[in-house]
């Protein structure tokens, strides 16, 4: 007898023919806490596009150049193009902002020479943002490092001038300039260029000559301020006059956008659709993943990312490669209100093992009802889109978030053609010749740094220490 002959009852297979199962609905492993898409403050921004409007300042003395900008969209303040040496009391605005618009912006990766003793010094280079090794031959034959440059620093215009008051068209360089972070950006500045603008501009030809005929004078400073005293004033305190002005060049920020087109066989979703409505299912995984790319954006994009829009004075990097409560300290201490670190899971790891080894148990803290790690009372929030690199190194951002405290606002439209959440729509474009129903789901958005201070980046955090297998 076999055994189907020998069964005193209905089997489970033969039974579940007549049974009902109970389903899920679709899952998916690839939808993240997106923490940076729940504590923006978001902006309504009815046009299309956002104006950051800022009072102009810049640091005066240091012999430190400054910047505007982030990112891709770095460039030159034109009058602390006086900080140079060629350029020390000269007064002429439109010249330099010809010049300032003449500066090349150039990346190079860590370990990448920027330029090589001996090669031709045909311009002049500002470090904007990252660390620059300068590297010259050493007693013995071997690369010693005699200095190293960071943002504002400057390399080239302390060569030996000609009859110009430049360095001459055949000088070279007499050292080696080195990339030491994972991203260092260079504005570089041809003398070709900067001979041409002299050219024909008789202030700057009698700068140069008055330059090449005696050293600048020395200038007394305090802090980053030159102080101009006025002699043989007896009289009554005169009130100075003043004015705030405003940054010419105000920066704007258009919403991108992250799209999806959801298809659906109209059979599908006439015979299918129960329990579960498969269009609604499909355009719910659809709008979590359309969801995910705009918080990647928001950290990765050249244009309007966090990552890549900090200003280079508020970029730091550890000091030993490990993420260090001294670092952590040292990025809230440069800015007032911080609300919320934003780092890697693996970056957070390290700062606890960091923690571990020191004996220090950081307080954790409450965000929106979830328990988080924290540091000094400031939230530590996960986020898997900041890279890692190939170097194991990652960032961390430090944000103030809000319009009031002018800090880093979130930016979309609301009330958009077929919205189906603030900033997001999905609308029916048709069905074709082949019977399938098409949705187009679009999510408009950007970000702003109100002011450079509202951000802050750790950068070159290593995930593991020297010798260790992660």
């Amino acid at each position: 007898m076999t055994e189907r002959d020998q069964r005193l009852s209905l089997d489970t297979a033969a039974a579940r023919t007549l049974a009902t199962t109970t389903k899920s609905a679709p899952q998916t492993s690839e939808v993240s806490p997106r923490w940076l898409l729940r504590v923006l403050p978001w902006v309504d921004v009815p046009g299309g596009t956002y104006r950051v409007n800022r009072r102009l300042t810049y640091p005066v003395g240091g012999g430190r150049v400054s910047f505007a900008g982030a990112g891709a969209r770095l460039g030159v303040i034109p009058p602390s193009l006086t900080e140079l040496p060629p350029l020390r009391g000269y007064a002429d605005v439109p010249v330099l902002e010809t010049l300032a618009g003449l500066f090349e912006q150039r990346t190079y990766a860590y370990g990448e020479e920027i330029v090589r003793a001996g090669d031709p010094a045909g311009g002049l280079l500002v470090v904007a943002h990252g660390k620059v090794a300068v590297r010259q031959a050493g007693p013995y034959g071997d690369s010693v490092v005699r200095a190293t440059l960071s943002a504002g620093d400057h390399a080239g215009a302390d060569l030996p001038a000609a009859g110009d008051g430049l360095p001459a068209p055949g000088a070279r360089w007499p050292v080696t300039l080195q990339a030491r972070t994972t991203a260092c950006t260079v504005l570089f500045l041809p003398w070709a260029a900067f001979r041409t603008v002299a050219g024909r501009s008789p202030s700057l030809e009698a700068q140069l000559a008055r330059r090449l005929a005696a050293p600048a004078r020395p200038r007394t400073r305090h802090g980053e301020a030159v102080i101009e005293v006025a002699a043989g004033h007896t009289g009554e305190p005169v009130l100075p006059g003043t004015f705030a002005d405003y940054d010419p060049g105000p920066r704007e920020y258009p919403l991108s956008v992250s799209q999806a087109v959801v298809r659906v066989h109209t059979r599908v979703a006439d015979l299918f659709s129960e329990p579960m409505d498969q269009t609604e299912q499909q355009l719910r995984l659809t709008i979590e993943a359309v969801r995910e790319s705009q918080e990647r954006e928001l950290v990765n994009n050249r244009d309007f990312g966090l990552l890549h829009n900090a200003d280079p004075r508020q970029r730091l990097t550890t000091r030993t490669g490990p993420p260090t409560p001294d670092d952590l300290d040292e990025l809230l201490c440069r800015r007032k209100k911080s609300r919320y670190f934003l780092a890697h899971p693996a970056a957070i790891a390290a700062f606890g093992r960091q923690c571990n080894r020191r004996g220090v148990l950081p307080e954790p803290a409450e965000v929106d009802g979830r328990v988080v790690p924290a540091w000094r009372g400031v939230p530590i929030l996960p986020c898997d889109k900041i890279p890692i690199s190939r170097h194991g190194t990652t960032s961390i951002l430090v944000l103030r978030t809000g319009e009031a405290d002018q800090g880093v606002v979130g930016l979309r439209q609301s009330g958009v053609p077929g919205e189906r959440e603030p900033g997001l729509s999905v609308r029916h474009t048709g069905i074709d010749a082949r019977a399938i129903a098409s949705y187009l789901v679009s999510a408009y958005y950007s970000a702003a740094v109100l002011v450079p201070d509202a951000l802050g980046v750790l950068d070159d955090v290593e995930l593991c220490e020297t010798g260790v297998t992660p």
